[in-house]
């Protein structure tokens, strides 16, 4: 495990990651249902404050293995044995997630959590052993990820009202272990690599959202409620997601990777700020499946707080992708102004009586007006 070459061609993930992604749908999925429970039964700030923490977790375990993968990857019998227990703690996280969020109860979460982690530190161990030019950056990230998992487990064991600024705390140490431990070195990460695996787990979270709100569609239809309201969902919300998968595979994530952002500063702000990208799609479909339940009047959530569900996540989705992906290419003109003007119509969207389907059709506006202002720019190059 001495590293791979950062400019191997045709580098693309392996069956093995992609069987990781598979795995980790499912908490990914009991974290969009969650949500949705603790939306329809009026814990706003509470549901969203579980579910911000318990996404958290899955998208540091994903994204960690991820960036491992991408600098030591060999495809040994040892390494596969490894992968194969994160993947099982991936599973024990899923298991754990409806406790987090009906009872607080985090030992079972915790547990996945540390399966997780725990057998990153053991490859990271490898690594410092095996790649000799990176021995201290493998030994600062062993050292952190081990640290922080004693402080996890210590948490089970706090006073409740101090769990909160505990969690704070371990989310802060967490987050400042690859930048300690990157500042002893560099890993020998791939840039068209890493591109490929944020971008399949950007379609993991935007198919949630379609599985989640066809779902709640079903079962509304089952009812025999409001046909025109869940007409009206279902067409919205699939343009919203076409518009969101859209938007984001507008611009190419290597480009950006394999010249601008290797220096640490935009590196990180660009991997970090997908938090917020693939929790606000996910949260989207929860958001659409808690309006089909307003619909069939199965909770008695507002209009508005259910028309919120669904515009506030699309509208941080936008925001975001904007940010740390899409303003880096598009530095002038009209495009610094649109993502944001867009997001601010979608939150309007909320006080409509169709919500999703007025938000899927700015979407849909936005996509049009990027496309054709893109074309300039893209017969430029060509001809280039």
């Amino acid at each position: 495990m001495t590293g791979r070459d950062p400019g191997e061609p045709h580098r693309t993930a392996t069956s093995l990651e992609l069987l990781f992604d598979l795995c980790f749908v499912i908490a990914v999925a009991q974290a969009s249902h969650s949500l949705n429970t603790a939306v329809t039964a009026g814990d706003y700030t509470g549901g969203c404050l579980r579910f911000a923490l318990v996404f958290f977790t899955i998208w540091w375990a994903w994204m960690n293995f991820t960036w491992f993968a991408s600098a030591y990857d060999p495809d040994d019998v040892p390494y596969r044995l490894t992968v194969l227990l994160q993947i099982t703690g991936s599973l024990v996280l899923a298991a754990g997630v409806p406790r987090a969020f009906e009872d607080g109860d985090l030992r079972v979460i915790t547990l996945g959590y540390m399966m997780l982690r725990v057998t990153l530190a053991a490859l990271w161990l490898r690594a410092a052993r095996s790649d000799r030019r990176r021995r201290r950056t493998a030994l600062r990230f062993a050292t952190g990820v081990t640290a922080c998992q004693v402080g996890w487990v210590g948490l089970l064991f706090v006073p409740a009202p101090v769990r909160l600024p505990g969690i704070i705390v371990m989310i802060a140490a967490e987050v400042a272990v690859p930048v300690w431990a990157q500042s002893a070195g560099m890993t020998p990460w791939h840039p068209h690599h890493i591109a490929e695996r944020y971008e399949l787990f950007t379609l993991i979270v935007l198919g949630e959202s379609v599985a989640a709100a066809t779902t709640a569609v079903r079962d509304a239809l089952d009812r025999h409620h409001s046909a025109w309201a869940l007409y009206a969902l279902a067409a919205g919300g699939l343009l919203m997601v076409f518009a969101m998968w859209w938007l984001y595979f507008a611009r190419p994530a290597h480009t950006l990777l394999a010249t601008t952002h290797r220096a640490h500063r935009r590196r990180f702000t660009w991997a970090y700020g997908h938090y917020l990208v693939f929790a606000s799609a996910t949260a989207s479909g929860a958001g659409m499946a808690a309006y089909a339940q307003l619909v069939t009047r199965r909770t008695d959530v507002s209009a508005l707080a259910a028309g919120a569900a669904v515009t506030v996540p699309v509208a941080i989705f936008l925001i975001t992708v904007w940010a740390v992906h899409v303003r880096p290419h598009r530095r002038r003109g009209l495009g610094r102004f649109l993502f944001p003007a867009c997001a601010v119509a979608v939150l309007a969207a909320a006080c409509s009586p169709a919500p999703a389907l007025v938000a899927g059709l700015l979407l849909a506006a936005l996509v049009v007006v990027v496309t054709v202002t893109d074309r300039p720019g893209r017969a430029a190059r060509v001809e280039g």
